[in-house]
């Protein structure tokens, strides 16, 4: 159990001896143990708002170098707590150097809005083949030449642009394979418009806090941002490191979710002029998010098995390595 995640409202979690015990409600309303969960089997827990968490229960899993995720009841990520990283202040001395230098900054941008791209173009292709379309082979050939435009671009403004424009083509070719019953339109965040922007928005946060955790636990700073602008109130190497994956995690898990019917009106609920993930929605939801997760495939990329776990902490080890060797670091890309 890499992840766990407490999802019922009015949840505390408990340390006992080795274990997370969570205490809430069943059915009938009676005060129960719903769930114990041996620490030893644990990499991070995710909860949301409204779960306590005792002292010593967190104490316990930060010393175990474990994270803790707090998440909104729309699924924002509102904060973590991370286990003492090592003081890396030479690190970060590279890692601040590099982000002002434009040659690395491009570079890096470069190849993350590359991958992104062919990652978009090979998730696309890969439904046309398996469902026998050719209604976009136009959009393949689309963003087959943008991506070659990508590697010419001599500015992040005009790597932005490419990614931008590879966006508004891959959006409605993938969306040509989500069933009728949901459609979508076009990208819709804050709100999310309808349950499949709701779903890649909640995959997105998901991913988004385990390479904040990742960056973090390798004594970076995850504010420093390259192809995203550093900013104040965000993470912004990690909004760039995470790219390559979202097309292959999160818009293919938002495809499966409704594809073979995990996932279904009833999931979701509106608020305040958005669609959002209700409490069963989003618990069916993240047992799909960490089966793909810890799936196991043979990466050609990689050179062996892994998965797109080991996959995003990786991308964060490679960006390390490639503060002092730029061309170490390279983007993740499907096979």
């Amino acid at each position: 159990m890499p992840t766990a995640c407490v999802s019922t409202p009015g949840c505390v979690v408990r340390l006992v001896s080795e274990r997370l015990q969570v205490h809430g409600k069943d059915e009938s309303g009676t005060s129960t143990v719903l769930r114990e969960i041996p620490i030893r089997d644990l990499d991070r827990l995710v909860a949301m708002e409204g779960t306590q968490i005792t002292g010593e229960a967190l104490a316990t899993l930060l010393r175990e170098e474990i994270p803790v995720a707090f998440l909104g009841w729309n699924g924002r990520f509102l904060g973590a707590f991370h286990p003492t990283a090592p003081a890396h202040g030479a690190w970060r001395l590279r890692q601040y150097r590099a982000t002002l230098d434009p040659a690395f900054a491009l570079a890096v941008a470069g190849r993350l809005v590359a991958s992104k791209i062919y990652n978009q173009r090979r998730v696309v292709q890969r439904l046309a083949a398996n469902r026998g379309s050719d209604a976009v082979s136009a959009d393949l050939d689309h963003l087959e030449a943008l991506m070659r435009e990508v590697y010419r671009a001599d500015t992040i403004e005009r790597l932005r642009g490419y990614e931008g424009a590879a966006a508004a083509r891959y959006f409605p070719a993938w969306a040509r394979f989500l069933p009728e019953a949901f459609p979508f339109e076009r990208r819709s965040t804050r709100p999310p418009l309808n349950p499949v922007n709701a779903c890649i928005s909640f995959g997105s946060t998901l991913l988004y806090h385990e390479i904040v955790s990742a960056i973090h636990a390798r004594g970076l700073d995850p504010a420093l941002g390259l192809l995203h602008a550093t900013e104040d109130g965000r993470w912004s190497l990690a909004l760039d490191l995470m790219e390559p994956f979202r097309p292959v995690l999160v818009e293919a898990l938002a495809l499966d979710v409704f594809s073979h019917q995990i996932l279904n009106e009833r999931h979701f609920r509106p608020h305040e002029g958005g669609v959002y993930l209700n409490d069963e929605g989003r618990a069916k939801f993240i047992v799909q998010y960490e089966r793909r997760m810890e799936r196991q495939f043979m990466s050609e990329f990689a050179g062996h098995r892994t998965t797109l776990r080991q996959q995003t902490e990786d991308s964060v080890v490679r960006f390390k390595r490639g503060l002092e060797e730029p061309s170490a670091f390279e983007a993740f890309v499907m096979n």
